[in-house]
């Protein structure tokens, strides 16, 4: 599988990089020199208790936009370039609600995997939205970054189908052509768990495709050992904060003992 060939251990952790509010973001502090040093802290706290990978994502750019603001993307590119020379493990992006302008982040910075929802129609408070992957694919194409991984959201965080299919179904159309590099599973927002049964359906039908199922949200220190038996890998982010908190910062012993118990999952593979 190639999150084994990528990460070089089995069941990697993908720890997300929450990047503060960016200019023209309502959140904005003002200054790129303090996101960048939050972006440096946080990265060296999470690599330092060991993560197996990076996502960096404008987790903080709320409201959300259908269309990213091209200041975001660049001060995304920005920071992940001024971070090139201390990133050790794979790297990847995720411009959130934006899977062309992730993609394109990814062939300007060199990430490894993107991830977003590459695939599907839906419908929550941020209205409604439809993706088309197969210009995603084909945007990946014309860029001549075809090792580039493509991380498809299954059920988006807070937002739903606009028909409410069986997972395996959505599943199953997703691989159709076996453009998808990965299937992330997702709980009902940021931080949430998913429920371990639709995991399950999830990676019943990815594995004899040798797709690699993720946990994309809601994976903590109480659940891990349970979530792995289920997938293949895990992206996380708010479990890896002090205290557990969304908006906090990376806590490196949180981080460290995190990893821990998956180095214990691990050996009893």
């Amino acid at each position: 599988m190639w999150t084994q060939e990528m990460f070089g251990v089995e069941k990697p952790i993908i720890a997300l990089l929450h990047l503060d509010a960016l200019p023209g973001d309502p959140g904005y502090c003002g200054s790129m020199d303090t996101v960048l040093e939050h972006a440096r802290q946080d990265l060296v706290a999470l690599q330092n208790g060991g993560v197996d990978g990076i996502l960096f994502a404008n987790e903080f750019s709320l409201p959300y936009q259908p269309v990213a603001d091209v200041a975001v993307i660049s001060a995304m590119a920005y920071i992940i370039g001024a971070l090139r020379p201390l990133i050790r493990v794979p790297y990847g992006v995720n411009v959130v609600k934006n899977p062309i302008a992730t993609i394109d982040l990814a062939a300007a910075t060199g990430a490894r995997f993107a991830r977003s929802c590459f695939s599907g129609a839906y419908m929550g408070e941020y209205g409604l939205y439809t993706s088309n992957s197969g210009e995603a694919v084909r945007h990946r194409k014309a860029l001549e970054i075809p090792d580039m991984k493509l991380l498809f959201k299954v059920n988006p965080e807070a937002d739903s189908y606009l028909v409410q299919r069986d997972i395996q179904v959505v599943a199953k159309s997703i691989m159709f052509g076996g453009f998808a590099d990965g299937l992330c599973v997702s709980g009902a927002s940021a931080g949430s768990e998913p429920d371990d049964s639709i995991l399950n359906k999830v990676y019943e039908v990815a594995k004899p495709r040798n797709v690699p199922v993720f946990c994309n949200t809601g994976c903590r220190h109480e659940n891990v050992r349970e979530k792995l038996k289920y997938c293949d890998a895990v992206c996380m982010g708010t479990a890896f904060k002090k205290d557990g908190v969304f908006n906090g910062r990376v806590d490196e012993e949180r981080v460290r003992s995190f990893m821990e118990i998956v180095y214990d999952i691990r050996a009893r593979l």
